[in-house]
C-alpha cells in the first residue's frame, strides 16, 4: 500500500508539529504494514531532521511543493502507467490559514481522492484511525492507543451528503444501522437527516424520537452550524459524502466545515469516500469483537 505524504508547513516546523504527533502515535503500525510513503520534499526533509522512520526503505522523497511534488502525488492517486507511481490515497496534514492549501494541486489532491474513492486524509486523528482501520484489516490486534477514536459512546457522528450522494448515504446508514447507533449523539444537515431518521423510524427506532439532530440545510447554513459543533469539540467524526463533479452555491459553507475540521486536527476525524466509510465500519465492527 502507498500513500502520498505532504503537511504545511505550521505541521513540521517545530518539535510538537502535527506530522511529528502522527508519527510519534502511528509509526509502529506505519512499519507492521510496510507502508509505502511518498513524501514531498519538505515533509519528507522534516522526518529525516526529526530522526524518526530511521532506515525504513519505503519512505520515498518527491521534490519540493514549488518543484511540482504535490501535483506528481495528484497524478499517481489518478494511476500511472507504472505500478509503483499508483497511490491508494493521500495524507495531507493541512493548516487551513496556510494559502497553499487552496492552491490549485491542492485542491485537486482532495478532489481525486474522492472522485477515485480512496482516503484523502487531512488531520491527525484521522491519519491515526486510517492507520489504525489498516491494522485491523491486516489481522493485527488493535493499538490500545487508538481506543479513543474507537469510543462512540462518548462521540457525535456528523452524517452529511450531496444531493447525489443521498442515497449512498442511506443505503451506507442502513448496512451500518447497528454501529451508527452506539454513537452517543448523532446530527446531520436537512434533507439528509429527515430522511436519516425516516429510515431509523423504519428500523424500529422508536417513533417521534430523533435518531439524527436536524441542522439547517446545507445552502441555509447547516455545514456552518456543524462546523461550529466542531470547533466546539463537541462532534468529533465526520462521514461527509462529496459530490466533486457539480458546482454548489453553497461552497463557501463546505470549505467552512473542512477548515473547521482541519482547525480541530487531533480531535476531528473526516471521511469522504463510501468505499472508506465502509471499510472504517468494517474494522470497527472487528474491533469491538476482539
Amino acid at each position: 500500500m502507498r500513500m502520498g505524504l505532504a503537511a504545511n508547513q505550521l505541521h513540521h516546523s517545530h518539535d510538537d508539529g502535527a506530522l511529528f504527533r502522527w508519527l510519534r502515535a502511528c509509526e509502529a503500525g506505519i512499519r507492521e504494514l510496510k507502508l509505502g510513503l511518498h513524501a514531498v520534499g519538505r515533509t519528507h526533509d522534516a522526518i529525516v531532521r526529526a530522526n524518526m522512520l530511521v532506515g525504513y526503505a519505503p519512505l520515498r522523497r518527491y521534490p519540493y511543493g514549488r518543484e511540482g511534488g504535490l501535483m506528481k502525488l495528484v497524478a499517481e492517486v489518478v494511476g500511472l502507467d507504472e505500478t509503483e507511481r499508483t497511490l491508494d490515497g493521500a495524507i495531507y496534514l493541512i493548516d487551513p490559514v496556510d494559502p497553499s492549501s487552496v492552491f490549485p494541486e491542492a485542491v485537486a489532491l482532495k478532489r481525486q481522492c474522492v472522485i477515485h474513492a480512496k482516503p484523502f486524509i487531512s488531520t491527525v486523528a484521522s491519519a491515526r484511525d486510517w492507520v489504525e482501520m489498516e491494522r485491523i484489516h491486516a489481522g493485527l490486534a488493535p493499538d490500545p492507543g487508538a481506543d479513543d477514536l474507537y469510543a462512540t459512546q462518548t462521540r457525535t457522528l456528523a452524517l452529511i451528503a450531496h444531493d447525489a450522494m443521498k442515497p449512498q448515504m442511506l443505503a451506507y446508514a442502513a448496512e451500518h444501522f447497528d454501529l451508527l447507533s452506539r454513537f452517543a449523539r448523532r446530527v446531520a444537515t436537512g434533507t439528509t437527516g429527515q430522511r436519516l431518521n425516516e429510515l431509523a423510524w423504519s428500523r424500529g427506532w422508536p417513533e417521534g424520537q430523533q435518531w439524527v439532530d436536524r441542522y439547517q440545510s446545507g445552502p441555509m447554513g447547516g455545514d456552518a452550524q456543524i462546523a461550529d459543533l466542531v470547533l466546539e469539540r463537541r462532534c468529533q467524526r465526520a462521514i461527509f459524502f462529496e459530490d466533486p463533479h457539480v458546482a454548489r452555491q453553497h461552497e463557501a459553507d463546505i470549505q467552512l466545515l473542512e477548515r473547521a475540521v482541519t482547525t480541530r486536527t487531533d480531535e476531528t476525524v473526516c471521511m469522504t469516500s463510501p468505499r472508506v466509510a465502509a471499510r472504517w465500519a468494517e474494522a470497527a465492527r472487528v474491533r469491538s469483537e476482539k
